[in-house]
């Protein structure tokens, strides 16, 4: 765990993209598990990843530490898990590329939640990027007129959305370790997964695609972020995490032959100039607040 903990903080940042964006691909890959089941192998391997770093962190303080993250840890935890939810009905019902480029907005509606909930002004520039946002979505997700994949490209909001709300939770509450918070929601999701599913066994290989996307999809994913956001700028973290809107397409498209549509690639294109326009803001606001 030290060795992980002495490595480059973007490096990090990059591996843990790199690792989720293998979600997609292994999503399509399960073969006959439905959508709750995949949902609770996903969450049940990816509870046991968490709680196997939190013990090796925490030692004898494993508990002390859920009690630290209080009510804003539980509640973080709550809407993380509503969040991966969406993911993986979105990664089971559209293409694996509209759901990536919809991720990539969180950086937007962490503007428009910072601004209605912390009172942070929202600049001509990020009102822009907003509007040409939306454009991109239209353009992508117009184009979906099937029931299923309307659905899956709408339910692809919740990650980013919640992904906003959990970063709004962290500046409110900047001494909270957020990792506590992730076990509580693979649990949730376990449980939500359990409920849903008309039986929980599964054949092997979806089994071990299910412990693939636990442990190192999302485990080691949301791990390496972790620890690598502590020393990288922000603005710098999400420009790496970018790389996963990029990769995961890649991947659906090499290993699944999933042929993202002309109107999504124009669309996701669109989104992605957009948050690289708030970044770009971003970036020039820290620049300034150094010089100060």
């Amino acid at each position: 765990m030290n060795f992980i903990r002495n490595l480059p903080g973007p490096f990090l940042i990059f591996l843990g993209a790199l690792s989720l964006s293998f979600g997609g691909l292994i999503v399509k890959s399960f073969e006959g598990a439905t959508l709750w089941q995949i949902l609770f192998w996903r969450s049940v391997f990816f509870s046991l990843t968490v709680l196997a770093f939190l013990i090796i962190t925490y030692k004898k303080k494993l508990f002390n530490s859920f009690y630290l993250s209080g009510l804003p840890g539980f509640i973080g935890g709550v809407i993380l898990s509503i969040g991966f939810c969406g993911y993986v009905f979105a990664m089971y019902n559209t293409t694996v590329a509209n759901t990536n480029f919809i991720i990539s907005l969180q950086i937007l509606f962490l503007a428009i939640f910072g601004y209605f909930f912390l009172k942070e002004k929202i600049s001509s520039i990020t009102l822009f990027s907003i509007i040409l946002a939306v454009v991109g979505v239209s353009t992508m997700v117009g184009n979906s007129l099937t029931p299923g994949e309307l659905s899956g490209n709408l339910a692809a909001f919740l990650m980013p959305i919640t992904f906003a709300v959990l970063i709004i939770i962290v500046r409110k509450f900047p001494a909270v370790d957020m990792v506590p918070a992730q076990f509580v929601a693979g649990i949730c999701c376990c449980l939500i997964g359990y409920m849903l599913s008309n039986k929980i066994m599964i054949s092997y290989h979806d089994i071990f695609l299910g412990f693939l996307a636990g442990f190192f999809q999302i485990g080691f994913g949301f791990i390496f972020i972790t620890i690598g956001a502590r020393t990288t700028p922000s603005a710098m973290v999400g420009i790496i995490m970018l790389s996963e809107s990029v990769l995961g397409p890649l991947w659906a498209f090499l290993f699944a032959s999933e042929r993202p549509s002309m109107f999504s690639l124009i669309g996701g294109a669109i989104i992605i100039f957009a948050v690289l326009i708030q970044f770009y803001t971003l970036l020039n606001k820290s620049k300034k607040t150094i010089s100060h």
